[in-house]
């Protein structure tokens, strides 16, 4: 039945492609020539004329002409094509009606554990490919299942566009062959930063879904198989991305240079602790710039400025905003 998808019946199809192949005939000669009895043969071009298929003159014997079937058929296929994809559409927001249903009583549904370093390899692949717009990761030293330069999925997502925000611990760059990976994968796109520690490793795709281990692992960690969690949309994955956000925030961008060389891994931002975030919201603090103004310049939120400075100035040893200026000119902060 090639023209199901038109809404055409086995019959209906068997009696059109006749007609399509002669100038016209009526019902006998249809019913002779494919072996249909006739008064179904009657019935079914009944149906083909009230479905514009065919049409037929109004002298009897009725001798009946195919409908040319770019006319016939094309508007039905398209038609049924786009209730296609009308229920397709519906389906996908009822799947995520019942998905969510779902995740109010059964915590199955937003946290599935995963056990053993080769599960847990497939699902970071896996989220990888079919991640759209972003991945965020923490990458702390000594690998659990996935070795540094072995992840090809990050190297494929950049090439279609996806981008990567990659968080490095210090310790990180201690492991044998940690900064060339690194390079290939900056050089690749990906957006890499420091800093002195990261509290677990972690990998988000979309901020739909989560990858994270829920015991320590790696050569100092458990001996045991990694035990991980990936985690669905709800308040702990909410909680996760914001945990990446903070560190985000006061890392040290990773700077590679023509010859490979890699600035930054330490993630202290210099001898002085200060990132580069840090000095361009001074630069504009002393300009006499509003927390406001600075927090939309920098990208952050105006609690996160308010809470920088702060920083600063115990760093500074500085009382007020105006002690924390001069304390940052003596210094060379600026």
């Amino acid at each position: 039945m090639a023209l199901a998808a038109a809404g055409v019946s086995e019959a209906e199809e068997a009696v059109y492609r006749h007609l399509v192949t002669t100038d016209r005939a009526t019902a006998d000669d249809v019913a002779k020539r494919t072996g249909i009895d006739p008064a179904e043969v009657r019935r079914v071009l009944g149906a083909l004329a009230a479905k514009g298929m065919v049409s037929h003159t109004d002298v009897l014997p009725r001798q009946f002409r195919a409908t040319p079937p770019d006319v016939a058929l094309m508007p039905r296929l398209k038609q049924n094509a786009d209730a296609l994809d009308l229920a397709r559409s519906e389906a996908a927001g009822l799947l995520q009606l019942y998905r969510d249903t779902m995740r109010r009583r059964d915590a199955s549904e937003l946290i599935e554990v995963i056990t053993g370093a080769e599960a847990l390899r497939l699902h970071l692949r896996q989220i990888q490919a079919g991640v759209q717009e972003e991945m965020l990761w923490f990458c702390k030293a000594q690998y659990v299942a996935m070795p540094s330069g072995s992840n090809d999925a990050e190297f494929e997502a950049l090439g279609r566009g996806v981008r990567y925000r990659v968080l490095y611990e210090k310790a990180f760059f201690d492991d044998a062959g940690a900064v060339d990976n690194v390079v290939a994968g900056v050089r690749a796109g990906e957006t890499a930063r420091a800093v002195p520690h990261l509290p677990l490793r972690l990998a988000v795709a979309d901020r739909a879904i989560a990858v994270c281990p829920l015991v320590p692992g790696g050569p100092h960690g458990s001996p045991d198989e990694p035990t991980a969690a990936l985690v669905r949309d709800s308040n702990l994955l909410a909680a996760l991305i914001a945990l990446f956000e903070r560190y985000w925030e006061d890392a040290v961008p990773l700077d590679v240079d023509g010859s490979g060389s890699v600035a930054g891994t330490d993630g202290v931002g210099g001898s002085d602790g200060l990132t580069p975030v840090d000095r361009r919201l001074l630069a504009l603090l002393v300009t006499g710039v509003t927390d406001k103004a600075v927090a939309t310049q920098l990208g952050l939120s105006r609690r996160t400025v308010q809470r920088r400075i702060q920083r600063l100035m115990e760093l500074a040893g500085a009382a007020t905003r105006m002690q924390l200026a001069w304390q940052a000119a003596r210094r060379g902060w600026l």
